[in-house]
Parts: structure tokens; sequence; C-alpha cells
């Protein structure tokens, strides 16, 4: 069963992006898109939850989005190109160290991948940065399929080229941990990075990549 202590030793890192490589960007999105339309944060919240996976996997389109968001909450839709790009900018706060950590691990010989839920606003902005620390790249909105759906865990797996049980995937969400436990992944539930260190270290990830300063 996997766990802690892994019995193959570990050749790929799976990183989630908010929560774990950014702040969780959930809050200030929330925010910006509820004073955007004009309405409070709850009203949104309760809206947006009921499109968001179908957002999540571009089951449905940004311009589709705000129609049933704005419709459900009787307001003009936003006359932005993008309120979902402008929002996500806005409440983006990437953690350095932690994009540090996942240069370090690729640099030393570790695949290393990027697995979100994501929309494809906020996916051409993670383009736009150019990160290059990733072998490689999964988002919900590109693959049809989002956490904690077994097929994305099997897919990511696919792409690097590796066994579930030769990769660990890091994430803030318990819902997300066991969706990849369920499909045979070592994993690491997130709250810092001193923590996910000591836990890439008992799963024999290599010391000089995860604790250089």
């Amino acid at each position: 069963m996997p766990g802690l202590f892994a019995m193959e030793a570990i050749e790929s890192v799976i990183f989630d992006w908010g929560g774990v490589l950014i702040d969780d960007p959930a809050p200030g999105l929330m925010q910006y898109c509820a004073q955007a339309l004009a309405v409070s944060k709850e009203d949104y919240i309760k809206a947006h939850s009921k499109f968001a996976v179908d957002f999540e996997k571009n089951l449905i389109n940004e311009d589709t989005f705000w129609e049933r968001i704005c419709g459900e909450l009787g307001v003009s839709k936003p006359k932005v190109p993008s309120l979902w790009a402008d929002a996500f900018k806005a409440a983006y706060v990437p953690r350095k160290d932690m994009f540090s950590l996942a240069d370090r691990l690729r640099k030393n010989g570790y695949k290393t991948a990027l697995l979100s839920n994501t929309e494809v606003a906020a996916m051409q902005y993670f383009h736009q940065l150019q990160y290059n620390m990733f072998d490689v790249l999964v988002f919900s909105c590109a693959e049809g399929a989002r956490k904690p759906e077994r097929k994305i865990y099997e897919l990511t797996i696919q792409r690097l080229g590796s066994r579930p049980e030769q990769s660990v995937f890091i994430d803030d969400k318990p819902e997300y941990i066991n969706g990849a436990k369920e499909a045979g992944l070592n994993t690491i539930l997130f709250e810092n990075i001193d923590q996910l260190k000591n836990a890439l270290a008992k799963l024999g990830a290599q010391r000089r990549a995860v604790n250089k300063s």
C-alpha cells in the first residue's frame, strides 16, 4: 500500500500548482470576481461552485461560464476579454522556494511534473511565465479530466515514463491525495516546505537535491 516509505526508488516527483507551488489562489479569485460582478463573495462562490468542474475540464468555455454565472446572479456579463485571467493574475503569489526545490530535483536527475486542476486562462498564464523546471505539464482543462479522477494521475505517470510506485505526488488537498493513492502513487500531503523536504528524504529523494539551500 502506498505510503511514506517507498518500496522502489523514487524517480518522478509530481507537484500540484495552487496551494503547493503558489499560495492557494481560490480566496483571491473568489473575491476579485465577486467585486468585478458587484455581488457578495458568498453569492459568487455559490454560483461558481455550480459550474467550476465543467470550467476546469473545459467542457464549457469562459464565455459560457460567465453567461451561466451571471444568469445565476442576475447581473451583466463582464466586458473584459477574460475576467478569469485578470483575477488569476491578481491572486497569483508564487512560492520561490518551492519552484527552486522543483528545479533542484530536476537538475539532480528526477523527472518532474505539474498536475493541476485549472482553467484555460490560468494554463495560458502558466505558459507565459516560462517555467522550465518541469518535464511534464498536465492541466485538467487540456485533458478533460481532473483530480481526483484516476485517469489524470495515470496520464501523468505515462507521460513521465514512470510506474506509480516510482513516483510521488504532492498536493495540499486530502481528496486529491486519496485519488493518487488509489492510482498507486506514493503521496505527500503538503503543509510547508520543511515538512515536504523531510517527507521526500524519507522516500529516498537525494538529500543534496532536497536540502541544499
